[in-house]
């Protein structure tokens, strides 16, 4: 399933700015928030590099954390079923980061659709598109391909982007979790 290239990366890109930002569980075990240089290193890691040279800096950083912990929220409330919560949520945030549609033209590209104002601040100009690409999803009939992962222990966000939709879980590492778990239960049961 894949929205348009453009929508579809920046969906990618905030699902792991997400997930490598956002404290909670990770692969079954507590997952704290980065910060200082870790933080640093994970939204560098998150956005890509060639589009932001020499940046973020750690205001910067934290700042798109902040988005991040937002963006996580509405999944969060679309996972519980709550989508117009969810929705009402992300339209404030897509307010509040100026997402408004702008053609632009730059680095030798062709005119292109940005989803930030075109004097936007290095956060801000990330937490616009981001937030526009998961309305894309939110308002597609595939809103339940965005969700948490349906490990223990693992509260990190997929988006589905499969043919038949049926993915649950953040990783296959998860994945293999719970089909493990599923097998060690089974034999248990026949013992």
């Amino acid at each position: 399933m894949e929205f348009d290239s453009h929508t579809s990366d920046t969906v990618e890109y905030a699902i792991k700015l997400i997930n490598d930002v956002t404290p909670g569980e990770r692969h079954g075990r507590p997952f704290p928030a980065p910060t200082g240089d870790a933080l640093i290193a994970a939204v560098r890691d998150a956005v890509p590099e060639a589009r932001t040279p020499g940046l973020p800096t750690p205001a910067d950083a934290a700042e798109l954390a902040d988005w991040a912990g937002r963006l996580r929220h509405v999944v969060e409330l679309v996972d519980t079923g709550d989508l117009d919560a969810g929705c009402t949520e992300l339209n404030r945030i897509m307010r509040e980061a100026g997402a408004v549609p702008t053609l632009s033209r730059h680095d030798g590209e062709p005119w292109h659709l940005h989803f930030h104002a075109e004097d936007a601040t290095w956060a801000p100009s990330w937490a616009a598109p981001m937030a526009t690409a998961i309305a894309v999803v939110l308002g597609n009939a595939v809103v339940d391909r965005l969700g948490l992962c349906n490990a223990p222990a693992c509260d990190r966000v997929y988006v589905d982007v499969s043919r038949n939709g049926t993915r649950r879980f953040c990783s296959t590492t998860c994945q293999n979790r719970v089909k493990a778990a599923a097998f060690r239960a089974r034999r248990a049961a026949e013992e």
